[in-house]
């Protein structure tokens, strides 16, 4: 069954329930605590979302889980677990920083150092996984969009390369976190091209990739405009690693490149950003991550979502005809 499309069906609902009843009885909670969200002075328009909760990102993880553990213990499989587990660390290192940041009332949270070192522990930990728990054959190797049965073996450039695809995406799904439905949403649509790539190949993670579409589109009816909730950066984190470790598990990380360009584009912006300020002492855009740059430019968040939303289903749509030359 853990590779049937139903399964897949069956762990959405499951997660969209659930995530629904939790938005339901949680949100009130961390009302009552204060997790509150912190807005920016520089943006005008967003005022009004200073005191909207936020740290939801636990609730996509509940939902997320309790449907995985459902079909773990169905299906078994050590790549679930680890799936499951990879997107837990990164989400419990999230999950600290909104700690520190919305309860303790210390603005800064987790430096950058402790941030990134707890992101290179769970990525090591997930490589280690790989290599010497998992050992499945051709490990190293990755598949080639576009190319008809293409792979190329990484071989002793696999562990750097994982590095690099793990923290690039946790970072980029967390700049991408920034307006209301903006990283939920485009988010869901990735895990959806990675569900019918889970399916196509027959991959026993299909199941989670249910889990995690559903667990989105219900937290998506909270959290798009105007938000009751953001996920901060206990969600955002965790949903990187999700996107990440599923492209890995399938050998499908050069894909991210393709169906995540969102990411990477905000990723970009904000290098681009601090490296040129740096030079110069001059900003290149009005403001990084580039959908706020956007914003101050007088579009409104809505149509900045929209629009991130209608490339995402795109650059899904051309990423399917590359997965086409692998099935």
């Amino acid at each position: 069954m853990a590779n049937d499309l139903s399964s897949a069906v069956y762990a959405a609902l499951g997660a969209f329930v659930l995530n629904i009843v939790f938005c339901r009885t949680i949100i009130p909670k961390l009302a009552a605590l204060k997790a509150k969200q912190f807005v920016r002075s520089e943006l005008p328009n967003h005022k009004g979302k200073a005191g909207t909760p936020t740290m939801g990102g636990i609730i996509i993880l509940l939902s997320f889980v309790i449907m995985s553990l459902i079909f773990i213990v169905i299906g078994g499989h050590s790549e679930n677990i680890a799936l499951m587990l990879v997107t837990l660390g990164f989400g419990f290192i999230g999950f600290i920083d909104d700690y520190i940041k919305v309860i303790k009332k210390r603005s800064l949270g987790l430096n950058p150092r402790q941030k990134m070192l707890g992101q290179i522990l769970v990525t090591a930990a997930f490589a280690a996984y790989l290599l010497l728990v998992r050992q499945a054959p051709g490990q190293t190797q990755i598949y080639i969009p576009f190319v008809e049965n293409g792979v190329i073996d990484l071989q002793w450039l696999y562990v750097p390369f994982l590095f690099l695809v793990m923290l690039g995406t946790v970072n980029g799904a967390n700049f991408t976190d920034g307006l209301d439905g903006l990283a939920a949403g485009v988010t869901v649509l990735i895990t959806a091209f990675f569900l019918f790539a889970a399916w196509a190949m027959g991959s026993p993670v299909l199941p989670l990739a249910g889990a995690a579409a559903g667990s989105l589109l219900g937290f998506l009816l909270f959290n798009s405009y105007p938000a009751r909730v953001f996920m901060g950066d206990t969600g955002s984190l965790a949903l990187g690693g999700f996107v990440a470790a599923i492209s890995i598990l399938l050998k499908m990380p050069l894909f991210i490149l393709i169906v995540a360009l969102v990411y990477l584009i905000e990723v970009i912006s904000v290098i681009i950003q601090v490296g040129y300020f740096k030079m110069t002492r001059r900003r290149f855009f009005k403001m990084a991550p580039i959908h706020h740059s956007f914003e101050l430019s007088g579009w409104t968040e809505t149509k900045i979502v929209t629009l991130f939303y209608v490339i995402t289903a795109i650059l899904c749509l051309i990423g399917y005809l590359g997965v086409r030359t692998h099935i």
